[in-house]
């Protein structure tokens, strides 16, 4: 996005501490909010089918409401406006679940919290990639760091808080840290106006049809969904392989912060790193090898050392991967056309095939145990040549005839 249009009053050079900021709030909100809120909607009385209708009704108003913000941000060129309302009401939502009592209550409250939630990290994307374009002022990796270690620390402060105050209290934090972050969502630079942005002006169903027709977009989204998507049954079921293993709590605790600890590394350093010499396409290629050995280590062994060594990986299969995409998705998708296609990378490329493939998980695992992991380590492999396919990919101007050439 262009830098001349920082309606925000800053200059791009000082952007980086309000991106900071922004990430820092909106990752510290979901570190809140996000690991309890099933446990708050069963001590609130729903049962587990309750439960799992405000949850799959959440997960389809995502899918839906995600990329139709992106779109209406690109056309309109008011993607930090959309942020703001859109924090503003997420915050608003997670507070209405503390007096919400009853399934129809909850549910209401549920699917307007995740109608306000769709759009904001790839809305915050946009911006940031917008401001941070060419490097000049900082890299995009610098603030989904520092958002990733936000999660982390709220996560921890919510557990401090459910322990003293219980779950309402985490609730409540998560909904006080939204409502901040719709006020730092105001003071990271606009980018530029919708008029000026290449491809803002194409019709609002024209946009999807001009992002899914091109090949190189549908390879990213394919990489995401193959990658990320194989996550699925490691997080709903390490924990419980681990714990059959005699892995206790404390020191699954700590296996998943190394995890979480190389992420974190990655977005800040190595990433940025790897991409610069290696190229997003080689990068993306790397990220799902890793995935591959990653997943069918955990298919053969839970012994300690093998375990301890696999989790600086997630390093890769997500933090690197995740910068790859973003990377090509910044440098060969036209401006106007940016939060759209980072909406739908965000639901079609990563939610739905996370949701699906989650689904899938509790048959394989129940049938395999975990050999079952065998199935994920497939599918980061097949991600392999689409990477590579990705390598040659450049960045030509867009042609403002409703196609993107990428």
């Amino acid at each position: 996005m262009g830098q001349g249009g920082d309606r925000s009053g800053t200059g791009v050079g000082g952007a980086l501490p309000r991106f900071l900021l922004l990430y820092g709030l909106l990752y510290a909100a979901y570190g809140c909010l996000s690991p309890i809120l099933p446990n708050f909607l069963a001590a609130r009385g729903l049962s587990a089918r309750d439960i799992s209708l405000v949850l799959a009704g959440a997960l389809l108003v995502r899918l839906a409401a995600g990329p139709l913000a992106g779109r209406f941000a690109d056309r309109r060129g008011t993607g930090r406006g959309i942020l703001a309302a859109a924090a503003a009401i997420a915050g608003l939502a997670a507070l209405a679940h503390l007096p919400g009592q009853g399934f129809l209550v909850l549910l209401t409250v549920g699917l307007v919290y995740a109608l306000a939630t769709a759009p904001l990290a790839p809305l915050a994307d946009a911006l940031a990639l917008g401001a941070a374009e060419g490097g000049r002022a900082f890299q995009y990796g610098w603030v989904r760091g520092a958002g990733a270690a936000a999660f982390i620390g709220a996560a921890s402060l919510g557990g401090w808080l459910i322990a003293g105050h219980g779950l309402a209290a985490a609730v409540a934090a998560g909904g006080i840290l939204f409502c901040a972050t719709a006020l730092a969502a105001r003071l990271v630079p606009a980018g530029t106006p919708a008029a000026t942005e290449p491809g803002a002006t194409v019709g609002l169903w024209q946009g999807f049809f001009t992002l899914l027709r091109s090949g190189a977009y549908r390879r990213i989204l394919l990489v995401a969904a193959l990658v990320v998507g194989a996550h699925a049954m490691h997080d709903t079921f390490t924990m419980i392989l681990w714990r059959e293993a005699g892995i206790g709590a404390g020191l699954a605790g700590l296996l998943w912060s190394e995890a979480v600890a190389a992420e974190v590394l990655v977005f800040l350093l190595a990433g940025p790193w790897l991409i610069g010499r290696l190229g997003p396409g080689l990068c993306l290629a790397l990220a799902a090898g890793a995935g591959a050995l990653r997943w069918a280590v955990t298919a053969e062994t839970v012994a300690l050392p093998a375990v301890a060594a696999i989790q600086v990986l997630h390093g890769l299969t997500f933090a690197l991967l995740h910068l790859a995409c973003l990377n090509l998705i910044a440098a060969n998708i036209a401006p106007g056309l940016r939060a759209t296609a980072l909406t739908l990378y965000g639901s079609l490329g990563v939610g739905l095939a996370t949701a699906l493939l989650t689904l899938a998980a509790g048959s394989l695992y129940a049938t395999f145990g975990a050999r079952a992991f065998w199935a994920m380590a497939a599918l980061s492999l097949a991600a392999v040549p689409v990477g590579l396919s990705l390598r040659a990919t450049k960045s030509p101007p867009f042609s403002g005839t409703g196609t993107v050439h990428i």
